[in-house]
């Protein structure tokens, strides 16, 4: 799936809107007579995001080879999520994912992180307000695969797609952490239940920084964060060159069929 400007351009914009949705309670300063209420609007707008930009990067680009690909992988990752929990952080999901945005590109890696978070979550009943955030998240991280570097090949490779996958199974606890932290442990305002750890919209960037923080690392850095990168390094050290290996072979075969076909 090829990105043209105008599609790259989309993208980046809606990852940028996208990530102001879930860093807000950074950026939220108000007086003590102000009111906050949690932006449930942003959970309209995230589907909305998305949706625009998959019209956007799909356009001229999802012919059958493309849509059959994409079906099959996004029904290996929905399998995969199904028989690894995600007990301790042992998740299948996003070794598979990242492997495929690494040798399809930014832009299948942006479309299967949707389709299969999405996909997963109808076969595992996790639908809920928080799967627009997971879809959008996963569909950086596939997309972020495939924006590495291509020149580099061989044992290098592997070696730069598991360390990405360290990076990426703790940017995706944190952001996952970030949209959730206002609503899970209430908002410190007058009225409202709070811990030390609550977001505060009165306090400035800095404490509530520290707060979020020190709840990321309390409840998931040690544990699901940490499982999550070990369970992704491994898996794409020991299952990655034979995995790239077939998808590149796809990839080769289904661009002969469409030349040939042409």
């Amino acid at each position: 799936m090829p990105l043209s400007r105008r599609s790259a351009l989309v993208l980046t914009v809606a990852s940028l809107g996208g990530l102001m949705m879930l860093i807000w309670p950074l950026l939220v300063r108000v007086t003590p007579e102000t009111r906050v209420d949690p932006p449930f609007l942003f959970l309209v707008l995230i589907p909305v995001v998305i949706t625009v930009v998959l019209a956007e990067v799909s356009e001229g680009g999802l012919d059958t080879r493309v849509l059959a690909m994409l079906g099959v992988l996004s029904a290996v990752i929905a399998i995969l999520r199904g028989i690894s929990a995600g007990t301790g952080g042992v998740e299948l999901v996003f070794f598979m994912l990242i492997l495929a945005g690494r040798v399809f590109g930014p832009g299948f890696g942006f479309v299967l992180g949707v389709t299969s978070l999405f996909a997963s979550a109808l076969m595992t009943a996790g639908v809920g307000p928080w799967l627009p955030f997971q879809m959008l998240i996963a569909a950086w991280v596939g997309m972020g695969a495939g924006l590495l570097p291509r020149r580099v090949v061989g044992r290098a490779e592997i070696a730069m797609l598991a360390a990405y996958g360290v990076v990426a199974a703790y940017a995706y606890g944190l952001l996952m952490n970030l949209s959730g932290w206002p609503f899970l442990l209430g908002i410190s305002v007058p009225g409202h239940e709070q811990t030390a750890l609550s977001f505060d919209p009165m306090a400035p960037l800095v404490e509530n920084l520290q707060a979020f923080l020190a709840y990321t690392l309390i409840t998931s850095t040690t544990s699901f964060d940490t499982g999550r990168a070990i369970t992704n390094a491994i898996a794409i050290v020991i299952l990655g060159p034979a995995v790239i290996a077939t998808l590149r072979r796809a990839a080769r075969r289904a661009t002969v069929v469409g030349t040939t076909a042409g």
